[in-house]
């Protein structure tokens, strides 16, 4: 059955010694007979606490061994996890809480004392649980006897997941049981994931990368996870080699401080002693730069395999192919495990090379937003395909090249601009670490193109030699009127760089210099 429960029980009973996470900091092991008794342990705990299956319940906590164990034990147990994003302000925060009508926070110390204004006012009937990262919560009450577990059907809701909500309020997205395991699935199948396979998890546990690709990707294969508490630059590859992990899944602005870090204090592949064992690094959440992938992959010499996913489809729905196969460099690739099109705004179906919105139908895509009616109804057709929101094009290979948010695409004088082109051109210069291009509004041209950068540390770069790249790869229509360096670019709990925030950003700035 395509249920979390299903594959907890299926190799808690066929490996049960088999290792399912190493934490990586205390050297914790979990077996994926420990996570079976993990989840019972839940599920008793829970009813216990009055808590009856379908309800929501989450967490607010780093990554680690119990976090782990709470993300997939709930939904086990039959309830519905709601991992929330420590990265969020108070009010938006506040807004999930309550929107999503949880009754059980599972937070560590840390998060009780950075959240307290938020934790001290929570809604009636919400209980707040003390949760360690190695010893587990602090539960309130007693386990009354082995659980009374309800049937788990593939359309029971498994997981509440909030959008970063950078344009409005955060959206909950719903996730049945079959949603995330053919999000598991599908990482699976593109990147030929087998029993013997480890990944490193350096992605937040409350973001769909590290939740879908790679917990539940392992979990499907039967392989396991090696999870520090964050990423760290500088015991990355030590924590590769140490637990002998054969891929990763990160984000560009992670490859970019990698190989940045990497050409500064002179480490390559070989001074890390080979790392015999990695297969691939995985790249997704928002477009990598060609010049930073084919750099990366000359450095350190390890593919890196392009993807895209979204919260609404359980992560992954493109990838490029694995080696020795090549791929497209500046593409997220073809569909795995889900069907594609890209439509113009008439509903129509783009030829290749003609730009429109990229659309996906299948098992991994969302039921609806909870509580929200109004965005299912605009974001989901009723013959299943769903909108993204992304300006893609299709090759006559079936490679698709995304371009751009719709609501980013840059309009200029009638003429569309693709955020993107300026990022690249950007990335070219050998002092520019992050890059996004956007649009400002403008009374003569409806929009006109900004750009803001964040520079290497300790190197050097004008304005003027930024804009003179800039036109120099893409003219003067299309190049950047005015290119702002910045300590660092706003960033999502994905590391996607919010390019919407950037205007406000620039906004403030002009509006204090003049």
């Amino acid at each position: 059955m395509n249920t979390v429960r299903y594959l907890i029980d299926h190799y808690a009973e066929s490996q049960p010694e088999a290792a399912f996470l190493l934490a990586t900091e205390s050297d914790a092991t979990m077996s994926y007979a420990r996570l079976r008794g993990h989840a019972l342990e839940i599920a008793a705990r829970l009813d216990a606490m009055g808590v009856p299956p379908g309800e929501k319940v989450a967490f607010l906590l780093p990554n680690g061994y119990w976090t782990t164990a709470l993300f997939l034990g709930v939904m086990y147990s039959g309830r519905v996890i709601v991992p929330l994003n420590a990265v969020s302000g108070d009010s938006a925060l506040s807004y999930v809480i309550e929107h999503s009508d949880c009754r059980v926070i599972f937070t560590d110390p840390g998060y009780r004392e950075k959240f307290a204004k938020v934790l001290d006012a929570l809604p009636g009937g919400v209980m707040l649980v003390d949760t360690d990262l190695d010893d587990g919560p602090a539960w309130p009450v007693e386990a009354a006897g082995w659980p009374d577990l309800p049937a788990v059907e593939e359309d029971r809701n498994a997981l509440l997941i909030y959008t970063s909500g950078t344009t409005g309020r955060p959206k909950g997205v719903l996730l049945t049981h079959a949603n995330v395991v053919a999000g598991g699935r599908n990482t699976a199948q593109a990147h030929q994931l087998s029993k013997r396979d480890r990944a490193l998890c350096v992605l937040p546990l409350y973001h769909i990368n590290a939740e879908m690709v790679t917990l539940m990707g392992p979990l499907v294969s039967g392989g396991s996870v090696a999870m520090p508490s964050r990423f760290s630059t500088s015991n990355f590859w030590q924590t590769i080699a140490r637990f002998e992990c054969t891929w990763f899944s990160v984000v560009p602005t992670i490859i970019a401080y990698l190989l940045e870090h990497a050409e500064r204090e002179g480490i390559d592949r070989e001074s890390l002693g080979g790392m015999p064992m990695l297969r691939f690094g995985r790249s997704a959440s928002a477009p990598l730069a060609p010049e930073m992938h084919r750099a990366f992959e000359e450095h350190f010499g390890v593919p890196i395999i392009e993807t895209m996913g979204l919260t609404e489809t359980a992560a992954q729905i493109l990838s490029n192919p694995m080696p020795p196969a090549s791929p497209k460099y500046g593409s997220p690739g073809v569909a795995v495990g889900n069907e594609v099109r890209v439509v113009d705004e008439q509903g129509h179906v783009c030829a290749p090379g003609v730009p429109g919105e990229l659309m996906i139908r299948g098992a991994n895509v969302t039921p609806g937003y909870y509580k929200n009616p109004e965005a299912t109804a605009a974001a989901l057709e009723p013959d299943g395909w769903l909108h993204t929101g992304d300006v893609a094009v299709m090759d006559e290979d079936g490679f698709l090249f995304i371009t751009g948010r719709i609501k980013e695409l840059i309009i200029k004088g009638g003429e569309n601009i693709a955020p993107r082109e300026i990022d690249e051109a950007l990335y070219e210069h050998p002092a520019v670490l992050e890059a996004a291009g956007f649009g400002m509004p403008d009374k003569r041209y409806g929009q006109e193109v900004m750009a803001c950068v964040a520079l290497k540390p300790g190197a050097t770069c004008s304005e003027h030699e930024l804009t003179r790249l800039t036109e120099d790869r893409l003219g003067a229509f299309k190049s950047p009127k005015r290119v702002f360096i910045m300590d660092e670019l706003p960033k999502g709990p994905s590391g996607k760089i919010q390019r919407l925030r950037l205007v406000e950003l620039v906004q403030d700035r002009l509006a204090v210099t003049g």
